[in-house]
């Protein structure tokens, strides 16, 4: 087989792995936490073993469906921190960015963080007993380096920088990540509010650290 014809396959493969995980949205737009294997086969006119060929079992397409979900918050968080404005209002906006993400979508945001819901779905082969902790908090982790990576980026912490950055990027993820979880089923205020209160919780610290010189500001 010469290059050509594998690149070709490859790309081939790549469309087909997207329309498989683009079936797999609609059912979870549609079902939440419910979304079974049955459903999504039958959403992208296949069956289910042709869909464990792709994706293995159920954890395997929700980690390619978390990884697509990931992606897009990620780029919308860059935007939102990279914005032409004070660094307040970058705060805010990324609060907020995140917020709204998961405002827009809830039965997406509860399947990538709340699968276990819908274990008793009855999907049989590869459903049940499906570990919420497993797969959600390696994406909690994910979101934690990367904001840790951009504070220490930006951000003169002075000595031991890199170790604080860290800290700092895993504990805004957790605060983001809980307090939206609580705010998206109790709905005890407005959105605005809550990107407010987070913020001020916030703003301390990221407040009186200085810009690091040549970074592209905070």
């Amino acid at each position: 087989m010469d290059t050509t014809q594998r690149t070709e396959q490859q790309r081939s493969a790549d469309r087909r792995r997207r329309e498989l995980l683009e079936a797999a949205d609609r059912v979870v737009l549609r079902d939440g936490p419910q979304a079974s294997m049955n459903a999504i086969a039958a959403e992208a006119g296949i069956t289910k073993p042709i869909l464990y060929r792709h994706f293995g079992d159920k954890g395997g397409l929700y980690a390619a469906l978390a990884k697509r979900h990931t992606d897009a918050l990620l780029d919308s968080l860059r935007a939102a921190l990279d914005a032409p404005a004070d660094r307040r209002e970058r705060v805010e906006a990324t609060l907020d960015t995140y917020l709204a993400a998961i405002e827009a979508r809830p039965q997406v945001y509860r399947f990538l963080m709340h699968p276990a819901e819908g274990s008793q779905s009855g999907d049989q082969g590869g459903d049940q007993g499906f570990d919420v902790g497993k797969h959600s908090a390696p994406l909690l982790r994910r979101m934690g380096e990367e904001l840790a990576t951009v504070i220490e980026e930006r951000l003169d912490l002075g000595p031991g920088g890199q170790q604080l950055a860290r800290v700092w990027g895993h504990g805004i993820v957790g605060m983001m990540h809980a307090a939206g979880d609580w705010w998206l089923g109790e709905r005890p205020c407005s959105r605005a509010e809550l990107v407010r209160s987070l913020a001020d919780l916030l703003w301390g610290r990221l407040a009186a650290a200085g810009d690091k010189i040549g970074g592209p500001g905070f």
